[in-house]
């Protein structure tokens, strides 16, 4: 009984995995003639509203299969032949009516006669255990049309059990999933795993980034070996990850329905397919059964000059705060894509001054080997007349969505060249770094162009000799961030002077925290608490940071703690400032803070009690479940109540992923003989000097200088207008993704997801000796466009998805200090300007013979502007520095 158990339960599993009579694929009776319909449709939306909604179309045809040869030493090989007829096209939206672009046109008129004339010829197939060995179609007949005879001949192979395995189709070269169940079949194929030759890049970072999600399941309905019906589905959809209004949504479908079968031609013989294919017409030819590229011709496009004379209007350095430039600027990154060396040459050469800049920032952004070219023979680094043109370059190389080796090699070349400014050679090595590090993040570290980069800024650190240098190498492993680079670091933030300590030490602040060794914190410990030399506040306080944000433990949180007290007075308010923030925004460190501060020795009033103006303080400028914006702002005085250092953050989460998206530092020292004042301790001998730093984009750029020497700070003194100094300007392409997609129908989609933004950063540092008062303003203007386009082509007609959206922000910091008296008074301010935002959704249809549809939607609202809330304590402070003057009484002089 056992025994015959095990043998039923056998019989159960097999009858159950595999379609009733059959173990391979679908096989054809003999002399018979299969008559079945044949649709394929298409559907475009954002993915919320109905398919009704949508745009697309539909290709209707009747469809004749009939069994050419089969093997005579296997009834598993077989030689099908697949002809398509009575060929229509329609609107996916019925309800369209007399807007619909197919009305009043048949089929010829829609698809062309030589493109119907191709797609009714008979296509043979060469099926083996269901599989396809072989495609034949004819010579020179056009890829789109091919395509569309692919995605249906794709169809006819599957397999008739359960498991899992490899093919090859249309869509390249895929993983897929049967499940057989009595007379059905499911085909789930894993899109992500399909090996196919596409064009596209993507940004790695995933906070700039596109997520996507594809899937296919085609079900097979089978009677008497064949299909009586095929219904397959796809659907693609898309969003860019920090704007959830960017989304898109294709969805394909085909269906094969077996209509009735009649007579139909005799079997022909012969052992060989290749003999039989050559007797039915010797003009076939085997090609590949995966989806070919193909581009469509566009009719009336203006040229790329024609194209920038009528957007340089918008790109003038007076229009770059409106969307308008930012929209223009993206339309034309997107056609430099598509041209030669010497059209962008005719262009960049024939523009005026105040454009060119412009100019530079789009065809940089276009990221071509032609691009590349253009712009490296039209810049001259040996001349200094060009120097804003070159920076501008520069920075568009360091903000590049997807570099490549070529663009490295090109910057090392020009390095080892000669400049006609120092600031540019500087800025060189500084986007070096940056491009090391993209390259690595997308799994580059190995490439020639890479590995020498890194010995050029490795080695250059280790030989500098005089501080510019130092600097500069420093200023590139920032960027790049090298983990090999860490012991130098450490090196120059130990044993160097003042700016080179404070550089380092910050370089070491961005490395992620499994970098942050024990070994890298002993040297940190050794610089906070200056075990062997003094060094100043800027430089110890940023080692502290780096500690407290990367696992410190019970010992180092203790002995920061047990500082606070013996260091200087604004140093001591600083420092308690950055644990009080740590607890109150709950960073990784704040449960080992606590822990310390329940022995009494760390936490006690004297500590926490002590007084002074600089602070610390993070809060969120957004935050929603599945992504957070972020800002902090740090500001450390000297004992005399000068600024020492201002640090503005901002980060932006999505998950895991996170984005420096800007940091500006303004950084003084040596000013205590304006105001007759004693210096702190190791600051004694600093020389006067103020500048500004900056991150943009996890991109750190080339700090300016406001002053450099006490005779260069009384003459802009003297001089001073009170005009800022721009840090970074110009039109920077954020996000930039870019995808053809085969979709197994045939048809051809494509998503580009293109980001830009028109960015001012500046600041300035203005000081008044009569009301011994100072001010310090950094300023951020951006004006952001994002443009999502889904379109999906099948060379005689298109549906295409356009999203948008746009906003023209501010935000604005000022710190303002009474140093009149002790404790002075400071004000800090963080405010965001009132922005609009704009959407924008545009749907259409479009016959490659001109005609279209299109359906447009807009939806604009203002975005209120706010001051961010800071501590209690600046608040109270702003107030008396802000108290409104009593007004006077009195009428007479007296």
């Amino acid at each position: 009984m056992i025994l015959l158990a095990v043998l039923f339960l056998c019989f159960i599993s097999s009858y159950s995995a595999s379609v009733k009579g059959h173990t391979t694929g679908l096989s054809l009776n003999n002399d018979r003639r299969y008559k079945l319909t044949y649709s394929t449709e298409v559907f475009l939306d954002r993915g919320k509203g109905k398919l009704q909604d949508s745009v697309g179309y539909r290709l209707l045809s009747s469809v004749d299969v009939v069994l050419l040869w089969r093997n005579p030493d296997g009834d598993d090989d077989q030689l099908i032949q697949i002809t398509i007829k009575d060929v229509n096209v329609e609107s996916v939206n019925q309800q369209r009516g007399e807007k619909s672009i197919f009305k009043g046109k048949n089929p010829p008129k829609i698809i062309g006669k030589e493109n119907l004339k191709a797609l009714q010829r008979p296509m043979l197939l060469h099926l083996v255990h269901g599989k396809i060995k072989e495609f034949y179609s004819y010579q020179n007949e056009p890829v789109a049309i091919e395509n569309l005879k692919r995605g249906l001949a794709s169809l006819f192979q599957m397999q008739l059990s359960s498991g899992t395995t490899n093919e090859v189709d249309i869509s390249g070269d895929c993983k897929v999933t049967y499940q057989a169940h009595q007379d059905k079949v499911l085909k789930i194929k894993a899109l992500d795993s399909c090996k196919i030759a596409r064009s596209g890049f993507t940004i790695p970072n995933q906070v700039l980034g596109v997520s996507s999600k594809a899937s296919s399941a085609t079900t097979y309905k089978i009677e008497d070996s064949f299909v009586i019906a095929v219904l397959a589905e796809e659907t693609h959809s898309f969003g860019l990850n920090f704007l959830q209004t960017i989304t898109g949504k294709i969805v394909s479908k085909q269906k094969l329905e077996l209509k009735t079968t009649e007579a139909g031609p005799r079997l022909m013989s012969g052992k060989q397919a290749a003999a039989v294919i050559k007797a039915v017409d010797s003009k076939y030819t085997a090609i590949p059964i995966v989806g070919q590229v193909f581009q469509s011709e566009c009719k009336r496009c203006p040229s790329l000059l024609e194209h920038w004379q009528s957007i340089r209007k918008h790109l003038q350095p007076d229009n770059l705060s409106k969307a308008e430039a930012v929209r223009n600027f993206l339309a034309f990154v997107q056609h430099l894509r598509t041209a030669k060396k010497e059209e962008i040459l005719q262009v960049l050469k024939t523009e005026k001054k105040e454009v060119l800049p412009q100019l530079v920032d789009a065809v940089t952004s276009a990221q071509t080997p032609d691009s590349l070219e253009a712009i490296l023979d039209f810049l001259d680094f040996k001349s200094d007349s060009s120097i804003i043109l070159q920076e501008r370059f520069l920075y568009a190389c360091g903000f590049a969505s997807h570099p490549n080796e070529e663009l490295l090699r090109a910057l090392i070349s020009k390095f080892k060249g000669s400049f006609g400014s120092n600031d540019i050679r500087e800025t060189v090595m500084i986007i070096i770094g940056a491009l090391v590090r993209k390259l690595c993040q997308n799994e580059g570290c190995k490439l020639k162009a890479v590995v020498e980069a890194k010995k050029l800024i490795l080695g250059g650190l280790e030989k500098a000799e005089n501080k510019e240098d130092i600097m500069m190498y420093l200023l590139a492993l920032k960027n790049a961030l090298l983990p090999e680079g860490i012991p130098l670091l450490l090196k120059y933030a130990e044993a160097g002077e003042g700016p080179i300590s404070h550089l380092a030490t910050t370089a070491l602040q961005r490395y992620d925290v499994p970098f942050i060794t024990e070994e890298v914190k002993k040297t940190l410990n050794r610089i906070y608490h200056q075990n062997r030399k003094i060094h100043e506040k800027t430089v110890r306080t940023t080692a502290a940071a780096v500690i407290l944000n990367n696992n410190p433990s019970y010992t180092e949180v203790k002995n920061i703690l047990l500082s606070i007290g013996e260091l200087p007075k604004e140093m001591n308010k600083y420092m308690l400032a950055i644990v009080q923030d740590i607890l109150r925004f709950e960073r990784p460190a704040s449960k080992m803070v606590r822990r310390v501060l329940k022995e009494m020795v760390a936490h006690n009033y004297d500590r926490f009690s002590k007084s002074g103006s600089s602070s610390a303080y993070t809060g969120y400028i957004e935050r929603k479940p599945h992504l957070a914006s972020t800002y902090s702002l740090d500001i450390l005085y000297s004992g005399s109540g000068i600024l020492r250092r201002s640090n503005l953050n901002i980060f932006q989460y999505i998950g895991k992923a996170d984005l420096h998206g800007s940091q500006v530092v303004i950084e003084a020292q040596g000013l205590e003989a304006l105001i007759a004042a004693t210096p702190d301790e190791g600051e004694e001998n600093l020389d006067s000097y103020a500048g500004m730093s900056a991150i943009l984009f996890d991109v750190q750029l080339r700090p300016v200088t406001f002053f450099n020497g006490y005779s260069d700070l009384m003459s802009k003194m003297l001089s001073a207008s009170g005009d800022p100094v721009s840090v970074v300007k110009g039109l920077v392409l954020l996000t930039d993704h870019s995808q053809e997609l085969q979709l197994q129908s045939g048809l051809k989609a494509n998503v580009e997801v293109q980001g830009g933004l028109a960015i001012d950063i500046s600041g300035a540092m203005e000081f008044s000796l009569w009301y011994r008062e100072s001010k310090t303003r950094v300023k951020n203007r951006v004006t952001v466009v994002i443009t999502g386009d889904i379109t999906v082509d099948s060379s005689f007609v298109k549906a295409g998805l356009e999203t948008s959206a746009e906003t023209e922000a501010g935000l604005e910091f000022i710190s303002t200090v009474q140093f009149s008296q002790y404790p002075f008074l400071v004000c800090m301010q963080m405010d965001k300007d009132e922005a609009p935002f704009r959407q924008f959704e545009t749907k259409y249809e479009r016959l490659s013979t001109g005609r279209g549809y299109v359906s447009r939607k807009r939806k604009e609202y203002l975005l209120a502007g706010c001051e961010f809330p800071l501590h209690q304590e600046n608040s109270e402070m702003c107030k008396v520095v802000f108290a409104p003057q009593p007004e006077s009484t009195s009428s007479g002089w007296f």
